[in-house]
């Protein structure tokens, strides 16, 4: 398992080590001791979750708030997405920032996302299979979000906007300068 830092503080691209031969392919998705050896994050998971999508779909930007707020560590077993992490951490040297990776069934690729962040996901594939790893539980009460396409964070999707499918919610949360965070 290699671990990568990103422009944001405490986000981490971990890339695990992969054993392919004629049969297939085997790796360790994830070791709670090698993850917080390497991080210095907590890794203990709660809860998992599995969602597809269709092309074009995007989810977020999202989050738990208070003492709900949850950790992820978020992949693609099938297909490509792009995820989106911003920090919402006002206290934080990167607050208002966002970052961006392409995680997908071929590249195997997790995105460490912690406490205090909104996180999205855009589908660049005709459809993705997302896993989440969550260390906390779900509470609907809890739920905060950005508006996926707000000016200030200017985030680029990698969809056009005429293809960009959203949930009913996602269409009128707040932006930025709200502060539903």
């Amino acid at each position: 398992m290699k671990i990568q830092p990103t422009p944001l503080k405490d986000c981490y691209i971990i890339e695990p080590t992969v054993f392919e031969d004629d049969r297939g392919y085997f790796y360790e998705k994830f070791n709670e001791q090698k993850f917080e050896e390497l991080t210095g994050m907590n890794g203990h998971f709660v809860q998992d979750n599995i969602s597809k999508s269709s092309y074009g779909v995007l989810r977020g930007l999202h989050l738990q708030k208070g003492e709900h707020a949850q950790a992820k560590l978020v992949s693609c077993l099938e297909g490509k997405v792009f995820d989106v992490a911003v920090d919402l951490r006002e206290d934080s040297p990167t607050f208002g920032k966002w970052f961006g990776v392409e995680l997908s069934a071929e590249n195997k690729l997790q995105f460490y996302v912690p406490r205090g962040f909104g996180h999205g996901f855009s589908v660049l594939s005709e459809t993705a299979v997302f896993a989440y790893k969550c260390d906390n539980f779900y509470k609907k009460e809890a739920e905060g979000s950005v508006l996926w396409n707000d000016k200030e964070l200017s985030i680029d999707w990698k969809l056009p906007e005429s293809d960009v499918i959203l949930s009913e919610k996602d269409k009128i949360q707040p932006n930025f300068a709200a502060k539903n965070y």
